[in-house]
């Protein structure tokens, strides 16, 4: 009977089958994600300094999140994420959906425009960095050259020394870095409409732009709508661009959320208030992605 009852064969008992071949990449799951995610949970009700596992619980305490709710550095911090996210993701889909569109017609050397259009996302977030630490350096730069030669300004500018422009280096070092990503989506989603599609719109007499308009981007939405959340997630949580190009500064005018938790925790070793910035963060990426599924992810055919 035992034998039997294990016999997983069976068509009755199928599906017990791919519970149990689930059953390693759930456990998986449950260690790497779900066991930090409550351990960082039960740390934002603590007052705790250095986290170790044998260290007693602290008291249960909503200290952390009045004080962070009252900081505004934590505002300041948001309103800079907000910023990045928003541009980021506008300019990348721009860039992305563009690059998309040219490299999907049929031209000469189309293989290898997309590889140059790829070929940002392949380098490392350090290597981009570093590239444009020299591009945009105050004293030998090539962005300060090329503004000299063509007039628009008479004089080295310190990118990196004032908030406005260090924010702005910030944001088009992740736009090179993402927007790749957009295009190599974009450009699968493009290669999946039908042709018929805009063979009838040529012959219902539409021009290129109502082709786009009615045609390309209802179809592409549930693609777009993937790809904004991913996008989103990225700048949200992106940590590596931030810390080696500016680390935070000047005055904090590119401290992120992500800056913020980092400094918090391994800088001022204050993991209750960490954790408590971190499940902030979390709560707003996931407030954004249903926002964007929502309203994004549903094409009209």
């Amino acid at each position: 009977m035992s034998l039997r009852f294990l016999d997983l064969a069976r068509p009755s008992r199928q599906h017990w089958l791919g519970y149990l071949l689930l059953l390693p990449a759930v456990a998986l799951v449950a260690l790497i994600i779900v066991y930090p995610l409550f351990v960082s949970l039960d740390l934002s009700f603590q007052k705790i300094g250095m986290a170790t596992l044998s260290a007693p619980r602290k008291p249960f305490t909503l200290e952390n999140y009045h004080k962070l709710f009252a900081s505004p550095d934590f505002w300041n911090s948001c309103w800079v994420t907000i910023k990045l996210v928003v541009v980021v993701s506008a300019a990348c889909f721009a860039v992305g959906l563009g690059t998309a569109l040219l490299v999907n017609n049929r031209f000469k050397g189309r293989t290898l425009a997309r590889l140059f259009v790829a070929l940002p996302w392949a380098v490392p977030e350090v290597i981009a960095v570093v590239i444009f630490a020299w591009i945009f350096d105050s004293s030998f730069g090539l962005m300060n050259w090329l503004f000299i030669k063509l007039g628009i300004t008479s004089q080295m500018i310190n990118w990196f020394s004032e908030p406005t422009a260090a924010f702005w280096v910030v944001a088009i070092t992740m736009i090179w870095k993402g927007y790749p990503f957009v295009s190599i989506m974009t450009l699968a989603g493009l290669q999946s409409i039908p042709e018929d599609f805009y063979n009838a719109a040529k012959v219902d007499g539409a021009n290129a732009f109502q082709r786009f308009w009615y045609i390309t981007i209802p179809v592409l939405m549930p693609v777009l709508g993937v790809t904004s959340v991913l996008v989103v997630l990225w700048v949200f949580r992106d940590f590596s661009i931030i810390k080696v190009l500016t680390d935070g500064g000047p005055l904090k005018a590119t401290q992120t959320l992500s800056i913020m938790t980092y400094d918090q925790a391994f800088g001022f070793f204050n993991m209750g208030y960490a954790s408590a910035i971190g499940i902030v963060t979390l709560v707003l990426c996931v407030v954004a992605s249903l926002l964007m599924l929502g309203r994004k992810s549903q094409a009209m055919y």
